[in-house]
């Protein structure tokens, strides 16, 4: 009976997971109001995954808009003379991941398991307690900790700080690399490296490598595309929140949605999620400390600054652009990888919502938002032989905003 039963279980969590056979994904480029129409109406009638911009509504003439398309519904979206990017995306995520079914330790050119990076951290707090500190800032909806690492040479006295998060959407695996590669990359080069070693010097970083923890153990067990976090909605079978859509910068305004099933769903109210709570809880803790925020999202080769729920230009804006545009070019030294700057609203598509504007209203200054690799080619399903040079460029802006920072205390 027991042996009946387990294989019964096994059969239901392999029931479960989602594929993706025959989807594709799509980019069109509406030129004309009636392409619009046409995209937002099918978007109602039958189930597109957004991919950029990341709903309907928020798709205007002239913009590339990538979605991807479940096989059943491919008919009706090459009427709009799509150009194929993916051309099956259950192949495109069985080959993300590198030596699949083998062991596979942590490594930081590969996509790791919540679990294993739950090991590496408490492994790195241990293995440098001169350096990094571990601190749980709260649990997830399901439970799981919410951990921060801070970074930098401990000394006598409260130092200013930089905060850096990774994962808020699930399936942009890139993101959660990258945080994993800065705590080793900082903790490697001090001593050898003057800038990080002055940095870590005269600074903390506080780094939250998984935020979203949940979702994004979802996208490993269950459903690869997963986005949001996972809590239930009362009233709706639909799960989960959009949290950087549920910080109070304009909640629910632009570029969101007040329907639970939708994947920009801004919850009931500001930090409804507790995920928002414990991370906007922590920053507020901290206010008098915390002189930047960066957090890392994926893909479109961007880096943002407020705002993104209006289009006018924040008060700082000379600056907060004339230090993009350094530490893209910064960026761009390495791999010759190209990066647009600007504000979020005008540069990608509004947003109301987000967790940058948020901190930037609360006072923190330099508030940055990275979109890293690719342009489309395989959007949230970068493979594991671009996590290296990825996380080498990027590491470049983002010591560039930290050097800033650093000389341009407020």
């Amino acid at each position: 009976m027991k042996v009946l039963l387990f294989f019964g279980l096994v059969a239901f969590a392999l029931a479960d997971v989602t594929r993706f056979e025959g989807d594709k994904v799509l980019r069109l480029k509406p030129v004309l109001n009636e392409h619009v129409k046409v995209i937002r109406e099918l978007a109602n009638s039958v189930q597109l995954d957004f991919w950029t911009p990341e709903n309907a509504e928020q798709v205007t003439v002239g913009m590339s808009v990538d979605i991807r398309v479940p096989a059943q519904y491919l008919d009706m979206i090459y009427i709009l003379h799509a150009m194929v990017f993916i051309d099956d995306v259950q192949e495109a995520v069985d080959r993300q991941i590198e030596n699949k079914g083998s062991p596979r330790a942590h490594s930081y050119t590969k996509y790791n398991t919540w679990s294993d990076i739950e090991s590496w951290m408490n492994s790195m707090a241990t293995a440098n307690s001169d350096m990094i500190s571990k601190e749980v800032i709260g649990n997830t909806y399901e439970g799981r900790p919410m951990v921060v690492l801070k970074i930098g040479k401990k000394s006598g006295s409260t130092k200013p700080a930089i905060f850096m998060d990774c994962g808020f959407h699930a399936r942009e695996w890139i993101s959660h690399a990258f945080c994993q590669w800065f705590v080793n990359e900082a903790v490697t080069a001090y001593g050898s490296d003057s800038q990080m070693t002055s940095l870590l010097d005269q600074m903390d970083v506080f780094v939250l490598p998984v935020f979203n923890v949940d979702g994004y153990v979802f996208t490993h067990t269950n459903n690869r595309m997963w986005r949001k976090t996972r809590s239930r909605n009362a009233g709706s079978s639909c799960l989960g929140t959009d949290p950087n859509r549920n910080f109070n910068a304009g909640w629910c305004t632009t570029g969101a949605s007040t329907n639970p099933c939708s994947e920009t769903y801004c919850g009931t109210t500001p930090e409804s999620e507790i995920e928002s709570k414990n991370l906007a809880d922590f920053i507020r803790k901290n206010k008098s400390i915390i002189k930047a925020y960066i957090t890392i999202h994926s893909y479109s080769q961007m880096l943002l600054f407020p705002y993104s729920y209006t289009y006018e230009l924040a008060a700082d804006h000379d600056e907060l652009m004339a230090v993009a545009k350094g530490a893209s070019s910064a960026l761009r030294s390495l791999y010759g990888t190209v990066y647009t700057s600007g504000p979020g609203a005008p540069t990608i598509y509004p947003a109301a919502g987000g967790s940058d504007d948020w901190a930037y209203d609360l006072g923190v200054k330099y508030s940055y938002t990275f979109e890293l690799r690719d342009e489309g080619q395989y959007g949230f399903l970068l493979p594991e032989s671009q996590i290296k040079p990825t996380c080498e460029e990027t590491m470049l802006a983002v010591k560039y905003i930290a050097a800033h920072v650093q000389k341009n205390l407020y």
